[in-house]
């Protein structure tokens, strides 16, 4: 059995097509897949997923997050496909474009009954491959900072990739159609075209969604805590640290890292992503903060400001939406409180000075704003 799929779209092999990616953002281009049953002699029955991802920008520094999901009942349901449970070079930490293959193994343990019914998707995430090593960190836990602790507090982190775009209506979309049947994960202010864009339509055995016209590589908003996880475990991802969210932002000592030691940041205890220069000196415009001046009124589509990055290539760490993180605000150990969270970055609606390295918010888990987005993490 052969069957192609194409992104998030599912295909009957004989079918063609071919689906362009987005500029910036929301899902990287994967085309000409397909799906394969092979009964081993030792290893029992295995499935062979074969993609093309079609992405010239995507190296080890630059990669791509790539996760397979699979339904044996004709899509009425979906899993995720672990990492631990295949082999090859097309699942997980993808280095560069081009052909890649995925040997699923143990299926008739794990897997589907019946291969003839599996239909799998597969979906690439642009990433960013954040070395391990010391970094300086302003922030303190529980949503402090000091601005003037100047090279003082020196952290490390692991190895851990970090996504290079805040997650688009288009992907969160994706999400919904697949798990949000009953609702779930949607919420009424997200149908205003001017605001979000996700409209909810009454559908045969549950609830299907669409984007606005126009508004599928904005960051997705009015999304809880709990929405962001919710995503992101569906991805195989997570929410970032603050720690790994600030040191995205500044860079390490080095940014090629500790082990190699040859980039040192040359701004290490930086303001702002791109350097100390505030978000509009000299006329120019870096970010997407309060007002309209920097061409937006509101949201901006995410990349807008690519030049303006992080050391690491990452863009809207700045502005545009608040970002979740995973970390709770340091008053939460108050029993019988599923307390805030802290989110980081500021937003479109924030002063040049709220969209700086160390300003925090704080909110509780079930907030839907705005102003609120995020992005995935993959890491320690």
């Amino acid at each position: 059995m052969n069957r192609r799929i194409f992104n998030s779209v599912i295909l009957p092999a004989a079918a063609l097509a071919v689906f362009s990616g987005i500029a910036f953002g929301g899902w990287l281009e994967v085309t000409t897949a397909a799906i394969a049953t092979v009964e081993t002699e030792y290893a029992g029955l295995k499935v062979g997923i074969t993609y093309e991802l079609k992405d010239s920008s995507v190296t080890a520094d630059s990669p791509a997050w790539v996760f397979v999901r699979w339904s044996a009942d004709s899509g009425r349901t979906w899993k995720l496909l672990p990492e631990r449970f295949a082999t090859g070079d097309g699942l997980g930490i993808v280095e560069s474009s081009g052909k890649k293959s995925i040997d699923w193994w143990g299926t008739d343990e794990i897997g589907p009954a019946s291969a003839d019914s599996l239909i799998v998707t597969v979906r690439a995430i642009a990433v960013a491959r954040i070395p391990a090593g010391e970094f300086v960190m302003k922030s303190t836990p529980g949503g402090g900072y000091d601005s003037g602790r100047i090279g003082q507090t020196v952290s490390t982190l692991p190895l851990y990739y970090l996504a290079k775009y805040e997650t688009t209506i288009d992907m969160y979309t994706d999400y919904l159609n697949e798990t949000g049947g009953d609702g779930r994960g949607w919420n009424p202010q997200m149908a205003d075209s001017a605001r979000c864009g996700i409209e909810r339509l009454e559908g045969e055995g549950g609830f299907v969604y669409r984007v606005a016209g126009g508004r599928e590589n904005f960051p997705v908003n009015f999304v809880s805590w709990y929405d962001a996880t919710g995503f992101l475990a569906w991805c195989g991802l997570a929410l970032p640290s603050e720690a790994q969210w600030e040191k995205a932002w500044r860079g390490g000592k080095f940014i090629d890292g500790d082990s190699i030691m040859q980039k040192p940041n040359p701004l290490p205890e930086r303001k702002f992503p791109w350097g100390d220069e505030e978000p509009g000196a000299g006329g120019v415009f870096r970010c997407n903060w309060r007002g309209a001046e920097d061409g937006f009124v509101d949201l901006a589509p995410v990349g807008s400001f690519p030049a303006y990055a992080s050391p690491y290539g990452i863009c809207d760490l700045a502005g545009n939406v608040s970002e979740w993180t995973v970390d709770f605000y340091a008053t939460t150990y108050h029993a019988g409180l599923d307390g805030y969270r802290m989110s980081r970055g500021g937003s479109w609606r924030s002063f040049p000075s709220g969209v700086d390295a160390i300003s925090g918010a704080t909110n509780l888990p079930l907030s839907e704003s705005g102003i609120m987005g995020f992005r995935g993490v993959y890491g320690q």
